[in-house]
């Protein structure tokens, strides 16, 4: 199975750091934010990863993580000329997986310490065309995709609603997706977004309206490390200073 590494975006939240890097190359605890994506795949066996980047800091991005040997994995990278979205972001990885082939795909900028390892087990069991998504229970689901769960299948989401006034569950759909090539397809389809963008949550909502779209729930601490507040946290999470 193979990784894709989504970290191209511009880090508005995190302005005026992501001036001078991308954000993906910020500190947090002692390295640089997308190392701990990387070493999640390695820990879970996953060494053949794609990382799409941004123009900007592309240079640092491969004089610090150079073909990934060091780092016990196999880099390849794609650029994302310009910030279109996740979704479009995801379809760069297209001639990375092989026809039927499955991945994981995760934002840089979400942090975790669950081992991915039985999550993808789980994903292996599913059938081609179908779709995988990890939850995480949290305080205020508003800010948040949120997973509407359908009452006669428990095991599916029937639809994922975006950062809605009135959500229907506690748990927040964090950015670790895992789909087979059938994915590609499904993107080509979708219409772009009232901001000009691709959005993850339109294909997740493709899989979902064909009950394809399955679930795990992280045990551990997730957290986005999209702003000030959140980029201290993970850090002495990360470190081991906070629980």
């Amino acid at each position: 199975m193979k990784g894709v590494i989504l970290a191209g975006g511009t880090g508005t939240r995190l302005y005026p750091l992501t001036r001078i890097v991308n954000k993906h190359l910020l500190p947090v605890g002692s390295y640089p934010m997308i190392s701990y994506g990387i070493e999640r795949f390695r820990q879970a066996g996953i060494t053949d990863i794609l990382v799409v980047i941004g123009k900007q800091s592309a240079g640092l991005y491969t004089n610090y993580l150079g073909s990934g040997e060091n780092f016990g994995v196999n880099l390849t990278y794609r650029v994302q000329e310009t910030a279109g979205g996740i979704a479009e972001a995801l379809y760069l990885s297209k001639s990375f997986i092989a026809r039927g082939e499955k991945f994981v795909a995760l934002l840089a900028d979400n942090l975790f310490l669950d081992d991915l390892t039985p999550y993808v087990q789980q994903f292996m069991k599913q059938a081609h065309g179908s779709a995988r998504v990890l939850l995480k229970p949290v305080d205020d689901p508003r800010r948040y995709g949120v997973p509407v769960f359908d009452p006669s299948r428990p095991d599916l989401i029937s639809f994922i609603e975006e950062k809605p006034e009135k959500p229907q569950s506690n748990y927040s759909v964090t950015g670790i997706y895992m789909y087979d090539d059938a994915v590609f397809e499904r993107i080509t389809t979708i219409d772009r977004s009232a901001r000009g963008e691709l959005e993850i949550t339109d294909v997740n909502n493709l899989y979902a309206r064909d009950g394809k779209l399955e679930y795990d729930v992280l045990q551990l601490w997730w957290g986005d490390a999209g702003t000030f507040e959140s980029l201290l946290e993970a850090g002495m999470r990360m470190r081991g200073v906070l629980p």
